[in-house]
C-alpha cells in the first residue's frame, strides 16, 4: 500500500479524542485516509463539546463512547502509526482506558471536569464487562 503502510499492518490511531490499536484494512491516499478496524483502546476519548474543549455551557454536551471492538473507522494517514507491540485485550483495555480517564476527572475541580465524569459514568454503563 502506498504511503509506507500495507493491509494488514497493526497499529495505533487517534480518532477524534481517542486512541486505539488496531488493524489497517486499507488507504486511500487521494483523501489521505485509512480504514482501521478497531482491536483495543488505548486513551478514551473526552467528553463534551470537541468545538468548544473545557466549556459546559454549550448547546449538547456530547457523550462519547470508546469506539466498539472491530468497529471500522475511517481515520486520517497522519493519525496513523505503525505499532509492533502485543494488542491488549478489548473488552480489558476499554475498562483500563475508562479507569484512568475517571480517575484524572475525579482529580480535577472543574465544572468540566464534574460534567465529563457524569457523562463518562453514562457512557460506561453500556460497555462490555
Amino acid at each position: 500500500m502506498p504511503g509506507g503502510f500495507y493491509m494488514g499492518d497493526i497499529v495505533t490511531c487517534t480518532y477524534k479524542t481517542g486512541s486505539y490499536y488496531g488493524e489497517l484494512l486499507e488507504t486511500n491516499d487521494s483523501r489521505g485516509t485509512g480504514v482501521v478496524k478497531i482491536l483495543a483502546v488505548k486513551r478514551h476519548p473526552r467528553q463534551g463539546d470537541l468545538h468548544n474543549p473545557n466549556q459546559t455551557d454549550v448547546p449538547f454536551f456530547h457523550e462519547r463512547p470508546a469506539l466498539s471492538y472491530q468497529e471500522k473507522a475511517n481515520i486520517p494517514l497522519n493519525q496513523i502509526k505503525i505499532y509492533t507491540g502485543t494488542v491488549p485485550d478489548y473488552t480489558a483495555s476499554l475498562q483500563e482506558a475508562a479507569d484512568e480517564y475517571e480517575r484524572r476527572l475525579e482529580e480535577g475541580e472543574s465544572s468540566f471536569d464534574q460534567q465529563s465524569l457524569e457523562t463518562l459514568r453514562s457512557v460506561r454503563r453500556g460497555y462490555p464487562g
